[in-house]
């Protein structure tokens, strides 16, 4: 016993699930693999068990054979490891803001049956931290009838709201093995390029909202001399470190929570982990929070980037599907876009190369069939490659037509200019 804690074998645990019950699973460096496991080998006693979750680490072995004729997968994001089972008939995703998923909970929608959770050791008052992952496990485990949590010291205490005491944990384990990390390859030239005009728009005082991988710390990379950068996001990684250090980044002009790192969840380095762990400049919040998009236009000059997976000539944003198959989500895009907007002074920026790596053009006539659009061609303003930056708020067809074609790949500008004649004469 460990303060309120009951703590238990791996199998008694999990002896918690039963035939038909809808379990959440916290995601991204928080994944709870151990309980995973636990579950998956209880497959042949198990039917009709349904899986909830955003982004997860790690084998998603509920999606695989022998063990996905007992679960099925729910998600509201889809992620690598589960990518093969939503475009197949072993599991579905669910379109939605990551503004809105609390709502799914929290109005009964999908109630949830059992919550999986990696969290701290409690504190002396028996307090446990969700670690870099509060997004939507916050609401979760307020309505889920039993949290069943592993417990690990290695899991960092964040500031914020991201708490459960441990009298709300109805089984656990104990663990003691890392949390997810990840490693960064070198960017491209490509990402250079586009790295270097993105952050040629960011402002001295703005507020950052980026995601992670090659572009987004390329344009990090390219701010060592603004001031006062300020960080409300749906989640950030290592890029950030050497700003906060050299005190590019903080926060002293935001209006919601001036001085502070805002973000739902992280995921990165160890080192990474290590400037989290019981940091009160960083403050994590649920996804109803921080993608809120009155809360984010509060703040000054909120600079949003996001990427695409193409664009077409009216400027329809795919961010989610390569045609009709389900390639990641909607997230959190549409909420920092239309948050960015409205902030004063303000950039919405998609960025993204001007060609696939086989060569096809990512800006296109029309978006392929099937597409879902992520963001809609009234709420697009910036579109970066590596041939430029246009802007095309308050652009009409013809107009945008033409800005997009101006940093479309070259092999490619005459066959889109034809193809926009033929749209828009």
């Amino acid at each position: 016993m460990l303060n309120h804690l009951k703590i238990l074998s791996a199998q008694d645990a999990v002896a918690r699930v039963k035939s038909g019950d809808r379990i959440f699973i916290q995601g991204a460096a928080m994944t709870p693999v151990i309980l995973i496991d636990a579950l998956c080998d209880r497959y042949k006693e198990l039917n009709d068990v349904e899986i909830i979750q955003i982004h997860t680490e790690g084998k998603a072995k509920y999606t695989e054979e022998p063990f996905a004729g007992s679960f099925s997968i729910n998600t509201c994001f889809v992620a690598g490891n589960v990518r093969n089972a939503v475009n197949s008939n072993k599991g579905t995703y669910i379109p939605i803001f990551l503004s809105e998923i609390h709502n799914l909970f929290r109005r009964d929608i999908l109630p949830l049956d059992v919550a999986f959770i990696q969290v701290s050791p409690p504190d002396k008052h028996g307090y446990c931290s969700l670690g870099v992952s509060v997004d939507i496990t916050l609401p979760a485990i307020q309505k889920a009838k039993k949290v069943i949590a592993q417990i690990n010291p290695n899991v960092p205490r964040t500031h914020g709201d991201g708490i459960i005491h441990s009298s709300q944990i109805d089984a656990a384990i104990e663990v003691n093995q890392p949390i997810f990390a990840i490693s960064f390859t070198a960017p491209t030239e490509i990402e250079k390029q586009i790295g270097k005009h993105v952050a040629e728009l960011i402002e001295d005082g703005a507020t950052l909202q980026m995601g992670i991988g090659g572009i987004p710390n390329v344009v990090l990379n390219n701010l060592q001399n603004h001031k006062n950068l300020g960080i409300h996001t749906e989640m950030f990684s290592d890029g950030i470190l050497p700003l906060v250090k050299s005190g590019v980044i903080t926060g002293a002009n935001k209006e919601i929570k001036t001085g502070k790192l805002v973000t739902c969840f992280a995921i990165g380095s160890p080192d990474l982990y290590d400037f989290i762990d019981d940091n009160p400049i960083v403050h994590f919040k649920e996804a109803a929070y921080t993608n809120d998009t009155a809360i984010i236009r509060q703040n000054p000059k909120v600079t949003a980037i996001n990427s695409a997976i193409e664009i077409d000539l009216t400027g329809q944003v795919c961010a989610d599907t390569i045609g009709k198959y389900q390639f990641s989500g909607v997230g959190g895009q549409m909420d920092f876009i239309r948050g960015a907007a409205l902030s004063e002074g303000g950039k919405p920026i998609i960025a993204m190369p001007s060609i696939t790596k086989n060569g096809i053009s990512k800006i296109v006539p029309f978006l392929k069939e099937g597409a879902g659009v992520t963001t809609t061609r009234a709420h697009v303003h910036y579109i970066a490659t590596e041939y430029g930056v246009v802007n095309l708020y308050g652009k009409n067809l013809k107009q945008r037509a033409k800005e997009l074609i101006s940093i479309a790949h070259p092999d490619h500008r005459e066959q889109l200019e034809r193809e926009s004649h033929n749209q828009f004469r």
